[in-house]
């Protein structure tokens, strides 16, 4: 009977929480369900109730609801909320912690996403055009790079900012169309599905970290609001379409990529940029020492470049062969 009696406090204080009136409760329970939910709360289980996750919810949880109700601040009463919302769903976000069992203070990547980079790279890396096709993609690539260079001119770091707003893109269509292909005929992909969404989250998190040191103006924001539109539409078109124009134009616009992170790094080494101190967000993703640069963050990011320079060549080279993606095993984790 005790068991049964703190099962209905825990219901009646769930109702009063959700803001429910016992009629209005009757509207979400059924008198059958009620009774079958009162009686598996209060069967007896030592120490807990129910299991949800990690977490806990025992029997003493029902006067932990109601006391939260007379809270003496409402910093403990969202915290009660929170803890009420989770259990309810049974999601529980574990605290994650630094290895030293310092808290992580980022909730965009964990511990497991950040690496060290292999900056071991060919700066002067380019695959030579020999047919019309990759003759097309060059083409149009420099001319975009001019263009950019004469609006940014000087502005480097800017100019990263747009860069990566219009690098993101191209990994996430790929990944998302060949998604859908594997859906389509029942066959995997290789790998590269998670090699081409892990480069457009990894494009994603240099643009994080870039706005940590630069602010665009507000017809920069403009731009890329209207350049991310044009170009996610033009390149799923020729995805579908052709796939190996595709990863070549990629393989190209990381060239460029490479080749304009080369000039910042030459800006702050003349001077002409201040080198300030990294942000913390980079220092964590790319394990950086914490007397890291923004130098030192560049010198990461084109090392990056490099790498997904070298894959979509790859990919665009195993179309050219006549190959399919899923057959040439993809590089995951290739940063």
């Amino acid at each position: 009977m005790k068991g049964k009696a703190a099962a209905r406090l825990l219901v009646r204080a769930i109702e009063l929480r959700s803001g429910l009136t016992p009629s209005s409760s009757s509207r979400h329970f059924s008198s059958g369900s009620r009774s079958f939910f009162l009686d598996k709360l209060a069967r007896p289980v030592p120490h807990q109730i129910s299991r949800c996750g990690s977490s806990r919810f025992s029997s003493s949880a029902a006067a932990h609801v109601v006391n939260s109700q007379n809270s003496p601040t409402d910093h403990e009463n969202h915290k009660n909320d929170d803890q009420q919302f989770s259990n309810y769903w049974g999601i529980i976000t574990k605290k994650t912690l630094r290895e030293d069992g310092t808290p992580w203070p980022w909730n965009c990547f964990k511990p497991s996403d950040s690496y060290v980079s292999d900056t071991s790279i060919d700066v002067k890396k380019h695959h030579i055009p020999d047919a019309v096709v990759d003759k097309v993609a060059l083409k149009t690539v420099k001319f975009l790079r001019a263009l950019s260079d004469l609006f940014f001119q000087e502005r480097h770091g800017c100019h990263a900012v747009l860069l990566e707003t219009v690098a993101a893109v191209p990994g996430m269509v790929g990944g998302m169309l060949l998604h859908c292909k594997s859906l389509r005929k029942f066959e995997h992909s290789g790998g590269w599905i998670k090699a081409l969404l892990e480069e457009a989250e990894n494009e994603r998190m240099h643009l994080m970290t870039f706005m940590e040191v630069f602010q665009p103006k507000w017809y920069e924001r403009a731009l890329v609001l209207a350049v991310q539109g044009v170009f996610f539409n033009g390149y799923f078109a020729l995805y579908l379409i052709f796939p190996r124009l595709a990863h070549r134009f990629v393989g190209y616009l990381e060239e460029e990529a490479v080749a304009s992170y080369t000039e910042f790094l030459a800006a702050l080494d003349k001077g002409s940029m201040p080198n300030t101190p990294a942000p913390a967000i980079a220092i964590d993703y790319w394990r950086l020492p914490s007397d890291a640069t923004l130098r030192d963050v560049v010198f990461v990011v084109r090392a990056d470049e490099a790498h997904h320079r070298d894959v979509n060549h790859f990919a665009a080279d195993a179309h050219l062969q006549g190959k399919e993606l899923k057959d040439s095993p993809a590089p995951i984790g290739y940063h």
